[in-house]
C-alpha cells in the first residue's frame, strides 16, 4: 500500500514538469530545419530546388531585411504568401511564439 501511495504522490509531483517538457516551445533553429529549410535552404538564401520552383525569398538579402517589419514576416510566416511566390501557411502547425522566434532567426540570417 505504501508504495502505491509513493508513486501516486511521486507521480502528483512530477506532472507539472513532464506537462511542462511537453509544452515547450521548440527553438527557432529547430523550427527552421523542419519547416524553412527545404525551400530557403541552410543558409536562408533560397537557391535549394523545391525554393527555385517555389521562387523562395533570399532571407539573407539585406535590402529585403531593411524593407520587411517584423509584422509582415509573421503575417507570412502564419498565413502564408502567394504575391512573389508560393509559400503556405504555418498557422496549423506553429504557435504564436514559435513563429515570433523564427522571425528573430530570419533577422539573423541578414
Amino acid at each position: 500500500m505504501r508504495v502505491y501511495l509513493a508513486l501516486l504522490v511521486t507521480g502528483i509531483v512530477c506532472l507539472p514538469a513532464i506537462a511542462a517538457a511537453f509544452n515547450a516551445p521548440r527553438p527557432a533553429s529547430q523550427l527552421y530545419r523542419r519547416y524553412c529549410v527545404s525551400c530557403h535552404g541552410n543558409d536562408g538564401k533560397g537557391k535549394t530546388s523545391k525554393g527555385k520552383f517555389s521562387h523562395a525569398r533570399d532571407l539573407t538579402d539585406a535590402e529585403w531585411q531593411n524593407d520587411v517589419s517584423d509584422e509582415r514576416l509573421f503575417n507570412s510566416i502564419m498565413n502564408g504568401r502567394n504575391v512573389r511566390g508560393n509559400m503556405p501557411a504555418f498557422s496549423n502547425k506553429l504557435n504564436e511564439k514559435e513563429a515570433e522566434s523564427l522571425v528573430n532567426f530570419v533577422r539573423s540570417l541578414k
